[in-house]
């Protein structure tokens, strides 16, 4: 507990090491109870948040401006600090694969700058047994100081959900752990200063990493299943949408729908849990056969906008397609993980290159990860066909006799509304081919 008295007092500091969607909202959260230290290796973003603009949006420019987070590069300052977070990014390789390159990183910056009596907590989406046997025996070698003597360890996984202003760091329950209850009750004590809604303390570390990863397995397997359903209702000419909403009418009945599923959560979280599992000898069924078919869908939505293309007798190669969406979700600048590339690639094996708009995206971060040049919603003309791929708010305001203006022949218009924006009636009103999923 001392930890806690120590920081309350002001007489140590709080660093948080990785700074993006998760880590900005945490520094800045408790920036207002305690002296904090937000590291992050990339120099650039921390002179955008010197100067308080915040690219994430999670926090807002203004909180950033106001904030007292002293914002680093300079990874000796962790030095100061003796309660520590991490919060970098966990993704997967191109072979589906934990990647854990990030965190291990952080663990020898961390642990070249640990002192003793710290405690370090890890937040970032690991399979059970990563912060035990992985990243505390880097921070012992790297630090010369022993674990359970010299500092203590923890884990409590991030629940940050981007785009999302009714669910926050505040008001979501936050999972706490330690390596003992000393540790344990220390971690829970300082988390509590920020999180009004509470702390649920976890029986073990590995319990908690567990229990994160389950918890987007569980939305990733409701959407594939789905996703499942669209495919099926779709050959027999049902609209998905209708049957959901007539099933939805039972009280048990779970409200999931169709979708791409992106992001560095629920399209990633899977795959470090069945990692864990065949480590063991255990291969998934269930989890592995979801994640097959949402990382299918791109595809699917891409060769259903071919047919619907040939069946109005458009030229593939000169087919004129634009894409409305280029981020992971709705009203999120973070393109990291899109599964609107993979409609993009797949139109590009037909000779098909769309034009993207997405006023939400970052045209830097798509330029430089996934060589997509984004256009005005403007640019948006003599089109065949048009895929709502992302439900922006924006999107949403447009009125649908505006995107008549997008198509090259009135009579052919083709929309492909991905998460239902519009009403199917009203689209094939006003002539136009509606398809969703």
């Amino acid at each position: 507990m001392k930890h806690y008295a120590a920081l309350k007092n002001r007489e140590t500091k709080l660093s948080v090491i990785g700074l993006g969607y998760v880590g900005l909202p945490i520094a800045a959260a408790f920036s207002k109870k305690v002296p904090v230290i937000g590291f992050d290796t990339n120099q650039k973003k921390i002179e955008v948040y010197r100067q308080g603009e915040d690219p994430t949006r999670e926090v807002g420019d203004e909180a950033v401006r106001n904030c007292s987070v002293d914002f680093t590069g300079d990874e000796k300052r962790l030095g100061e600090a003796r309660f520590h977070i991490v919060t970098v990014p966990t993704p997967v390789r191109r072979d589906k694969t934990p990647d854990l390159s990030l965190v291990k990183a952080a663990s020898r910056i961390l642990g070249r700058n640990l002192k003793k009596g710290s405690v370090v907590v890890y937040e970032s989406t690991v399979y059970p047994g990563v912060t035990e046997e992985i990243c505390l025996p880097i921070l012992e070698k790297t630090s010369g100081l022993k674990c359970g003597r010299d500092f203590k360890i923890g884990y409590s996984p991030e629940r940050i959900n981007p785009g999302d202003k009714v669910h926050r760091l505040e008001n979501i329950v936050k999972i706490v752990s330690g390596m003992d209850a000393e540790t344990l009750d220390t971690v829970a004590e300082v988390y509590s200063m920020v999180v009004e809604a509470g702390v649920h303390r976890a029986e073990s570390i590995r319990v908690a990493e567990a229990a994160k990863v389950i918890e987007n397995s569980q939305r990733d397997i409701n959407i594939a299943f789905m996703n499942e359903l669209s495919i099926m209702f779709n050959r027999m000419g049902i609209d998905t949408k209708a049957v959901l909403e007539a099933a939805g009418t039972k009280w048990n009945f779970m409200e999931f729908t169709p979708g791409l599923v992106g992001g560095h959560c629920i399209g990633v979280d899977p795959y470090y849990l069945t990692h864990k599992a065949e480590m063991l000898g255990y291969k998934s069924q269930v989890i592995l056969s979801g994640r097959r078919i949402n990382d299918s869908m791109g595809c699917y939505v891409a060769e259903n906008a071919v047919k619907q293309l040939i069946k109005k007798d458009v030229t593939i190669p000169q087919a004129r397609v634009g894409i409305l969406g280029f981020t992971f979700k709705e009203n999120c600048p973070d393109s990291r993980n899109t599964k609107v590339m993979d409609i993009i690639r797949e139109l590009r094996e037909y000779g098909i290159e769309p034009v993207v708009c997405d006023p939400e995206a970052d045209p830097a971060e798509a330029r430089a990860h996934f060589d997509i040049k984004l256009s005005n919603i403007t640019d948006l003309e003599e089109l065949d066909l048009l895929i709502i791929a992302v439900a922006h708010s924006r999107f949403k305001e447009l009125p649908l006799e505006e995107l008549n203006l997008f198509f090259k022949n009135k009579k052919k218009k083709i929309l492909f509304d991905l998460k239902g924006v519009y009403e199917k009636k009203d689209c094939e009103t006003q002539n136009y081919t509606y398809w969703r999923l």
